[in-house]
């Protein structure tokens, strides 16, 4: 391994403060990665077959979010340096290559989820062909790409009216469906039933807690504030950092049990409720098609502002790990084509989101894990190394996370259901 990075490196220059709200952002941003097509999939899944019996699933999996996001704001405000960059010097070549391969399998399913939740989307709403509307999907996400070129404050107000686009679409169909409060109170005690339940709850975790959101949020905290040696000043970031992270999950947090809430209320014992086209016609028969024009625009929204941030964050990992920057577009390309060859092969859509999650679930201690270790060292982070109740709580995260995924692979192998 080489030597640590020091605090300050060739990030841009610190930056005249500001008002609270004008530092707000970065973790909006990183928050797309928590409501995209994906967690569609998982949820309306998990509510549709066991109704509210998975809502702690959620709930738990937002509470370790919050933990790890700002973990990796907090990485790249202190040090200067994104996550993969500081792991891509520090790992020797054939390790930084066999961690860039999983890191970049992990972004080929996430924008895999991303792209078919937004092709759905334009099937729900136009009735178009998926493999057409992926490719729409791959061209208006260029185009939005294209801003964050212009400026990462611009990106960041794009991606912003995005997501109170999604939370709109996902959450207004909670206005007419009568749910079951005493339910969902029962929802909140972990437990699973069978298989199933567990391979549901490791993707709605994998739809959650995303890797490539891990790796990202340390370059969009560093790009938005700038690299800084002023403890007070770091100070007074991290602690914006803290109200934007935890607003921002809030907003993503909620949006996700909304729509697993929308589903066990409206939808179990409804044919066809397990594939996402499916649920969005119940959900215009059930509820109305003003409530189904919502939904399938909401979706819409989701796959085109979480793929854009996937190619992001792709191109970061890449940059950081290869040492190499290739064009954002070009990197864009590089993970569409996947979710393309998906599509045209006639895969069944919405399945195909769920298990995406579940690879993402398995790609998390990879991010996470190093994260961990990292923010604790005190030779790298200085007087910010992580406090020990910052450290138990986030090792109990990553334990959490490793255990569920040992757990689904065991329970899948012998077959139990």
């Amino acid at each position: 391994m080489t030597a640590p990075v020091p605090a300050a490196s060739a990030a841009p220059a610190a930056r005249p403060e500001r008002g609270l709200l004008r530092l707000l952002g970065p973790a909006f941003v990183a928050a797309i990665a928590y409501v995209d097509p994906g967690n569609v999939a998982a949820n309306l899944s998990a509510g549709a077959l066991y109704g509210y019996l998975l809502v702690w699933v959620l709930v738990a999996a937002n509470a370790m979010a919050v933990i790890v996001q700002y973990l990796s704001a907090k990485f790249g405000l202190v040090t200067g340096r994104s996550l993969p960059e500081v792991l891509g010097e520090r790992l020797p070549r054939t390790a930084r290559l066999l961690y860039w391969a999983q890191a970049e399998l992990v972004a080929i399913a996430t924008d895999l989820a991303e792209v078919i939740g937004g092709a759905l989307a334009l099937y729900i709403l136009f009735d178009l062909p998926l493999l057409a509307g992926g490719i729409i999907v791959g061209a208006v996400s260029m185009a939005i790409l294209a801003v964050q070129r212009r400026g990462q404050r611009r990106f960041e107000f794009v991606i912003l009216g995005m997501l109170a686009v999604i939370a709109v679409g996902f959450v207004a169909g909670l206005v007419v469906s009568p749910v079951d409060w005493g339910g969902v109170a029962a929802g909140l005690v972990p437990r699973f039933e069978g298989t199933t339940t567990v391979l549901l709850a490791a993707s709605m975790l994998g739809a959650t807690v995303m890797p490539h959101a891990i790796y990202l949020h340390s370059s969009l905290a560093r790009d938005r504030h700038g690299a800084s040696t002023d403890p007070a000043r770091i100070r007074r970031l991290l602690r914006v950092t803290r109200w934007d992270v935890a607003l921002a999950l809030l907003v993503a947090g909620g949006v996700n049990i909304a729509m697993l809430l929308l589903a066990a209320a409206s939808l179990p014992g409804v044919a066809g409720t397990d594939t996402i086209d499916g649920a969005a016609a119940a959900i215009t028969e059930h509820l109305g098609p003003v409530v189904g024009i919502a939904f399938g625009i909401g979706l819409l929204a989701s796959g085109l502002a979480s793929t854009s941030v996937g190619a992001y964050a792709g191109a970061e990992i890449m940059s950081g790990l290869l040492r190499t920057r290739i064009p954002l577009l070009l990197r864009r390309l590089i993970t569409l084509l996947p979710a393309l060859l998906v599509l045209a092969a006639g895969a069944d859509p919405t399945w195909a989101l769920v298990l995406s999650q579940v690879v993402l679930s398995f790609g998390i201690p990879f991010a996470i894990i190093p994260l961990i270790v990292l923010t604790g060292r005190r030779e790298l982070m200085g007087e910010f190394a992580n406090r020990l109740a910052l450290r138990i709580a986030a090792v109990v995260v990553a334990v959490l996370i490793t255990a569920l995924n040992v757990a689904l692979l065991v329970l899948t192998l012998s077959g139990s259901g």
